[in-house]
């Protein structure tokens, strides 16, 4: 019963988000902030979870969503916006990311009583800034976001295969980094 009352509710925000899609052509603003309330926290997880960086990450966001509305003539289903904006979001992150150059990154310092759990936060963010930039990304959608293969594909503009070796060597070199970390 509990699944039937998921599944019409999310039906029911499926269609009001077409409506506000449409809408949104229209130049419809409140359309706008309702998209924008709906997918903002997403979108901004998951540019942090790949950027690395909190204020980057919301100007990210920011610029996904300017750009999912300059262009949003160009999506063809408006019951698709959610992965429309969020694939202009991790392209935008992938860019970011080529463009930077290679350097550390810097962390806080952290103190013995602030526990285990974030000592190891602070060991798994840096080993995932080691990884390359396309192994990083595709783990952390995977693994951070839960996203499906099909859906890294189609965010990433890569076939499923891809996807699969990028995430097996990604997992591969991770272990091999924690392992050295932990050694």
């Amino acid at each position: 019963m509990f699944r039937l009352a998921r599944s019409v509710r999310s039906n029911e925000l499926a269609l009001a988000e077409a409506q506000w899609v449409l809408r949104a052509r229209e130049g419809h603003e409140q359309s706008m902030r309702l998209l924008i309330e709906r997918h903002r926290n997403r979108l901004v997880r998951t540019a942090s979870n790949i950027l690395r960086d909190a204020n980057e990450a919301e100007d990210v966001t920011q610029e996904a969503f300017l750009k999912a509305f300059r262009e949003l003539d160009r999506l063809r289903d408006d019951q698709a916006f959610s992965g429309y904006v969020y694939r202009i979001c991790v392209r935008l992150c992938m860019d970011r990311l080529r463009a930077r150059r290679a350097e550390p990154s810097e962390f806080e310092a952290v103190t013995e009583d602030q526990g285990e759990n974030i000592e190891n936060r602070v060991v798994i963010e840096r080993l995932l800034d080691r990884l390359p930039y396309d192994l990083r990304t595709t783990l952390v959608l995977r693994e951070v976001e839960q996203l499906s293969y099909d859906e890294i594909a189609e965010a990433m503009r890569v076939p499923v295969g891809t996807v699969r070796s990028r995430l097996h060597a990604a997992r591969e070199r991770f272990r091999a980094l924690w392992m050295e970390a932990n050694g």
